[in-house]
């Protein structure tokens, strides 16, 4: 039986254009290798995740027409299709009267719906707010045209995404009591096929690998999956659809990641095992590339603005733009004040150089003095020395100039905080962390380090004639260069430390004292950290979007309390 899966990037609501996209998938693939089943994956048809459009009755209506226009405009084809779609429930009983399903066609005609069985509702995911989950399995008889064996048929067993994220062998403490793989070898199915829309995070690829693997070892069956790929909003789907042998569940096959890309397996030919993703870095920088790149283009945007400082973060982010978008959409903005060494201005004009994009110079003293000399008789007012608020004077200053420019020019601004500025609040509301889209957000500081040593290192293979990323933007020390001889440390412990703490209180959700029972660290340093960490959420919910990179993100899967005391 030969399968491929149409790893396509779907736009969420644009049913018509996703519509279009699934038949010409179909017919590539009946063009290229005349596959007996072809595969698309989880809501392909209205997009992943459709959250609260799911609310509008008109868009389910046009969502199951689009089903059946997909089967029509497919019917000469051979073979059998399976698409990932919404349908309402054809019953009264009580529930939110949705289901997040698969549509298996063939000849034109609509043969079968499966409902997902297991809906997430975790971080990121809420399906259980919008979906009624399924409870039925589904193997499907599928003509096979080119086997080898002389079997003319074959069964299909269909799942959905979460589906299989429930093995025993892997997950310690399962979310779901039903066991949706078990009820399904009931019906005895040559192969196990799964509709994703993962999303993207760091060592995710390789651990999806291992799930699936798992799945095919566990039952005996071939498992073959089929992903999203591409940017919707905070989420970044890699793709990296696969097929797995069953029995000992090695790699069959693999599609690449962050593009779209049309695989098919031969589950009948003899496989060599193939090697799966392995390279953290090279995701990490593929993720926010194409998370970029799908959110300007999406959004309805061409070109960026990037404020550039002469620092690490507004270099990865200029670069990554490059990377995206290409040098001609790319403008980068300096704006020194009297703080800024005449280094970071050389290195912000040295990386517009190597990027190949406008540099312009935008000097904020005047405007710095005029705001100090306008509010320096309500500072003086107050009793207090200055500090802190006048410093961030100069934030909000460049917080407003290249908003206006994004203004000016309708061109979309982005924000180039990290994780472990946006943890603790190093970063200044309606400064910094003005814009559209926050890049960087889920990168530690100590990761935004090794992605551009990652990007020099690999600067030919990512499109660029020469390293991105100025050599002393990476050795200087970190600064905001809102005082004289300022540097992150004076106020942050190191970013090692930094990072390795905000790893396990956000990510991991470790209490302070098993932090530092198992680290070692300094109380003092442990105890300050979180407790930034817990008071600065009033800024965070302020962000712009930010795309999610790890397993735990200051986004749409982050939901902590403003107003709470804890700690």
């Amino acid at each position: 039986m030969r399968i491929a899966m149409a790893q396509i990037n779907t736009t969420v609501g644009n049913i018509g254009g996703n519509a279009d996209r699934i038949v010409a998938a179909a017919r590539q693939v009946h063009d290229e290798t005349q596959a007996d089943l072809v595969l698309f994956p989880e809501l392909a048809v209205l997009g992943y995740p459709p959250r609260d459009l799911l609310l509008k009755p008109h868009l389910i209506t046009l969502c199951e027409q689009a089903v059946h226009d997909i089967a029509r405009r497919t019917a000469d084809l051979p073979g059998t299709i399976v698409v990932g779609a919404v349908r309402r429930r054809d019953t009264d009983d009580p529930g939110t009267g949705l289901c997040n399903s698969a549509a298996v066609m063939r000849a034109g005609r609509l043969l079968h719906w499966y409902d997902k069985r297991l809906l997430p509702t975790y971080d990121v995911f809420d399906e259980d707010r919008y979906f009624d989950p399924g409870c039925e399995p589904l193997v499907v008889e599928c003509p096979v045209a080119s086997d080898e064996s002389g079997c003319t048929t074959a069964r299909v067993g269909v799942t959905i995404c979460e589906d299989l994220w429930n093995e025993p062998a892997l997950f310690a403490h399962r979310l779901y009591n039903d066991d949706v793989v078990a009820d399904l070898m009931a019906g005895k199915p040559d192969v196990i096929v799964n509709l994703s829309a993962s999303p993207f995070a760091v060592g995710k690829p390789a651990f999806r690998q291992q799930l699936f693997g798992q799945v095919a070892r566990r039952t005996g069956c071939p498992v073959v999956m089929c992903n999203l790929v591409g940017g919707n909003d905070d989420l970044i789907f890699d793709g990296y659809s696969m097929a797995l042998a069953g029995r000992n569940g090695l790699l069959m096959a693999a599609a690449p990641g962050f593009c779209e890309h049309v695989l098919t397996v031969d589950l009948a030919a003899r496989q060599e095992p193939v090697a799966g993703s392995t390279d953290d870095l090279s995701d990490l920088f593929g993720a926010l590339r194409l998370g970029v790149r799908d959110y300007v283009s999406k959004c309805g945007f061409s070109d960026v603005i990037v404020a550039l400082s002469g620092g690490i973060d507004s270099a990865v982010v200029a670069a990554i733009a490059v990377a995206a978008l290409g040098g001609d959409h790319v403008w980068g903005v300096g704006m020194p004040s009297r703080f800024s060494s005449e280094g970071s201005v050389d290195d912000a004009r040295d990386l517009a150089d190597r990027l190949g994009t406008r540099f312009d110079l935008v000097e904020i003293e005047p405007a710095h003095r005029a705001m100090l000399d306008m509010l320096q008789p309500l500072f003086e007012s107050t009793g207090r020395q200055p500090g802190v608020a006048e410093e961030n004077i100069q934030a909000r200053l460049r917080g407003n100039i290249v908003m206006s420019l994004s203004n000016k020019v309708g061109a979309l601004l982005l924000t180039t905080g990290n994780k472990s500025e946006l943890a603790v609040g190093y970063c200044t509301l309606y400064g910094d962390m003005a814009g559209g889209l926050a890049v960087i957000s889920d990168v530690p500081k100590t990761t935004v380090y090794a992605l551009a040593e990652w990007m020099n290192r690999n600067h030919a293979d990512i499109g660029f004639s020469c390293s991105p990323i100025p050599e002393s933007t990476i050795t200087k020390p970190p600064s905001a260069e809102l005082k004289p001889d300022q540097t992150d440390q004076d106020t942050l412990p190191t970013y090692d430390v930094l990072d390795e703490i905000i790893r396990r209180y956000v990510e991991q959700h470790q209490s302070v004292q098993v932090i530092l029972e198992q680290t070692g660290f300094n109380e003092d340093t442990v105890r300050r950290a979180c407790g930034l960490i817990d008071r600065n959420e009033y800024k965070r919910r302020q962000m712009p979007t930010g795309l999610k990179v790890t397993g735990r993100a200051f986004g749409s899967g982050w939901r902590m309390p403003i107003a709470a005391r804890f700690g």
